[in-house]
């Protein structure tokens, strides 16, 4: 939350934030966003528990009883427990019930995803003394080809407040895009390479990596402004790291020889775009046909991002 705070002091303002599995299942984390008042859609682990209807809590004693003293507030005996997201998405009636709505969440090199999606107004348990959330609503996601489930929450609901499905299913999904920032400063820049006695030390290096890493993309974005995946002119980040390498190895160099290293670098380059495109071509290829065999159009389905120019 701290790091949530500073960014709201420094007037940065975002549409809702988004996380993974390990933040959430901490419920306070969950509490501090909504006392900030701060929109959120993220990853749950199927062991999280959620009501679908709301439980009564009980203020007071309804009457005297004996033994020991009973803390209030409390939820009702009837209503206080919760059942697992997975078991509700299972056995709810709200959900099991429900017409799976399919989304094209996003697009990759290998060809579109495509996830069917249902959704339920729920309420969690919460730690700041309320014991029960307002309305959230419980995204069950599952890919139709892998078969693999992505449970969220939200403590926004669709139809209300300017939000839809498609916005939560945005947010929520939007997450990769930083995973595969994080994935190629480790695999390219040596991000998670390093040896260190103290956060001082660790804090500069990841903000050497992170400049590094906005410097590769920025020559991208000036070579080729492309983002289609088959475009065989898409540099790489590894590309450009090697390209960048070779710049600064022939500093030094007659001339004669720089050239000719960096006509080789560039015939290495031009040789594994070609290669890039047609394993891709293939791939996206392979998986359209895996699809109209489930007889499902991906280029009809609803995308959850804008369709790119």
């Amino acid at each position: 939350m701290m790091l949530i705070d500073e960014s709201m002091a420094d007037g940065i303002v975002v549409k809702a934030w988004t996380f993974d599995e390990l933040y959430g299942r901490d419920g306070q984390f969950l509490d501090g966003l909504d006392q900030r008042k701060q929109a959120f859609v993220g990853e749950v682990p199927p062991n999280f528990y959620a009501w679908t209807r709301k439980p009564k809590v009980l203020r007071k004693a309804a009457r005297k009883t004996k033994g020991r003293r009973k803390k209030f507030p409390r939820l009702a005996d009837r209503d206080a427990k919760a059942c697992q997201v997975q078991n509700l998405a299972r056995y709810s009636p709200g959900l099991s019930s429900q017409t799976p709505q399919r989304y094209r969440v996003r697009d990759s090199h290998k060809g579109p995803e495509v996830w069917e999606v249902r959704w339920h107004v729920v309420y969690r348990k919460t730690h700041d003394g309320r014991l029960v959330s307002s309305q959230c609503t419980l995204i069950v996601a599952e890919n139709v080809r892998t078969g693999e489930v992505k449970y969220f929450i939200s403590n926004r609901v669709p139809g209300r407040g300017g939000w839809t499905l498609r916005e939560l299913l945005r947010v929520a999904f939007g997450r990769w895009k930083v995973e595969a920032c994080f994935r190629e400063a480790k695999e390219e820049l040596g991000w998670d390479h390093f040896e260190c006695r103290g956060w001082g030390c660790v804090h500069r290096h990841m903000i050497v990596t992170i400049v590094s890493q906005l410097f590769c993309a920025r020559v991208r974005y000036q070579m080729c402004r492309s983002e289609v995946v088959t475009d065989a002119q898409r540099l790489t980040l590894e590309q450009v790291r090697r390209a960048t390498n070779m710049v600064i190895r022939c500093i030094g160099l007659p001339r004669q020889v720089r050239e000719a290293q960096y006509e080789a670098e560039l015939n290495r380059i031009v040789y594994y775009q070609r290669r890039n495109a047609e394993a891709s071509y293939h791939h996206r290829r392979k998986r359209f046909a895996a699809y109209r065999a489930m007889g499902i159009d991906p280029d009809t389905i609803k995308r959850v991002e804008p369709k790119s120019p």
